[in-house]
C-alpha cells in the first residue's frame, strides 16, 4: 500500500512537470495559432539558468527565480524579431522556431562539453506523512504547479488584460477594431508562456541530469498534450497534460520500458483519431 502511494506521488510530481510545460505551450498555441517548436530548448535554459548560479556560488532559489524572467525576455525577444512576422504563415513560425530550438540546443551542448551536468536539489531529503517517506522537492514542484494553475486562471478570469487576451483569442478583428492592440497582446503571451517553460526546467533540473537533450524528451509529450486537450481553450491543454504526464510515468511500471514511450503515442493518436478537435473545444474562460 506504502509503495503505491509513493508511486502515485511520483507520478503526480511528473505530470505537474507536465502541466507546467504544457500550460506555456498551449497558452501561446491557443492564443497565437502556432506551436512554439524551441519551448523544450526552454525547458533547457531554465535548467541551464539555475545550473550556472550553482556552478558560481550562487544559491540554486536565485537561479530557479531568475529562470521564469531570464525565459520571458528571451522569449519577448524572440516574438519581437522573428514570431510577429510569420503570424499570417503559422508552418513557416514553427519552422523558424525549430530552427532557434535546435540553434539554443546545440550552443548550450558546446557549452556542457557534451556532458551531463548534475544540480543539487535545493530542499534535499523526504518528509513523512502516515508512516510513508516522500521527497520534499517534488511536494515543492506539485505545489509550485497548484500555486501557477490558480494563478494563471485567475489572471485570465478576474483582470481586464486577461479579459483582453480572451477577447483577442475569440476574435483578433473584432478586438483589433475595438482598439486592443493584440501585439502587444501576443508578444505578452508569447513572453509568458516562455517563463512557465523556464521555470518547469528550473524546477526540474534537479531531478534529472542536465543535458541538451533534457529538454526534447518532453516537446513531443507536451505537444500530444495540446492536441488531446483542445487548442482554443485553458483547461484542455491542462487536461491533456495531465493524462499524458500520467500515462507516460505510469506505464513503465505495467509494461516494459521499451514499450511504454511507444504505447503513449499510440494511446494519444487513437484519441485524436476519434476527437480530433480535443477533449475541450467550448467553454472557453
Amino acid at each position: 500500500m506504502g509503495v503505491d502511494i509513493k508511486l502515485a506521488f511520483d507520478i503526480l510530481a511528473f505530470t505537474s512537470v507536465m502541466v507546467l510545460i504544457v500550460l506555456g505551450l498551449g497558452v501561446i498555441a491557443s492564443m497565437m495559432g502556432i506551436f512554439n517548436f524551441a519551448h523544450g530548448e526552454f525547458v533547457l535554459l531554465g535548467a541551464y539558468t539555475v545550473f550556472l548560479f550553482e556552478s558560481n556560488g550562487l544559491s540554486a532559489w536565485a537561479g530557479i527565480l531568475a529562470a521564469p524572467i531570464v525565459l520571458a525576455l528571451v522569449g519577448l525577444v524572440l516574438e519581437r524579431l522573428v514570431i510577429r512576422r510569420f503570424y499570417a504563415a503559422p508552418i513557416i513560425a514553427m519552422l523558424g522556431t525549430y530552427a532557434v530550438g535546435l540553434i539554443i540546443r546545440e550552443t548550450v551542448r558546446g557549452l556542457l562539453g557534451g556532458h551531463y551536468k548534475s544540480v543539487n536539489e535545493p530542499l534535499p531529503g523526504a518528509f513523512t506523512l502516515f508512516g510513508i517517506d516522500f521527497s520534499i522537492w517534488r511536494a515543492v514542484i506539485v505545489v509550485t504547479t497548484i500555486v501557477v494553475i490558480a494563478g494563471t486562471w485567475a489572471f485570465l478570469a478576474r483582470t481586464s488584460i486577461g479579459l483582453q487576451i480572451r477577447g483577442s483569442l475569440e476574435n483578433p478583428m473584432l478586438s483589433r477594431a475595438s482598439g486592443i492592440s493584440t501585439s502587444r497582446l501576443y508578444a505578452m503571451t508569447f513572453a509568458f508562456g516562455s517563463a512557465l517553460a523556464g521555470l518547469a526546467g528550473a524546477l526540474i533540473v534537479p531531478l534529472y541530469q542536465l543535458s541538451a537533450d533534457i529538454g526534447t524528451r518532453f516537446l513531443v509529450q507536451a505537444f500530444l498534450s495540446v492536441m488531446l486537450g483542445g487548442v482554443g481553450t485553458f483547461e484542455g491543454p491542462v487536461l491533456g497534460a495531465a493524462l499524458v504526464g500520467t500515462t507516460a510515468a505510469g506505464l513503465p511500471w505495467l509494461v516494459s520500458p521499451v514499450l511504454a514511450d511507444p504505447l503513449v503515442f499510440v494511446l494519444a493518436l487513437l484519441i485524436v483519431k476519434f476527437r480530433p478537435q480535443g477533449f475541450i473545444t467550448q467553454g472557453r474562460l
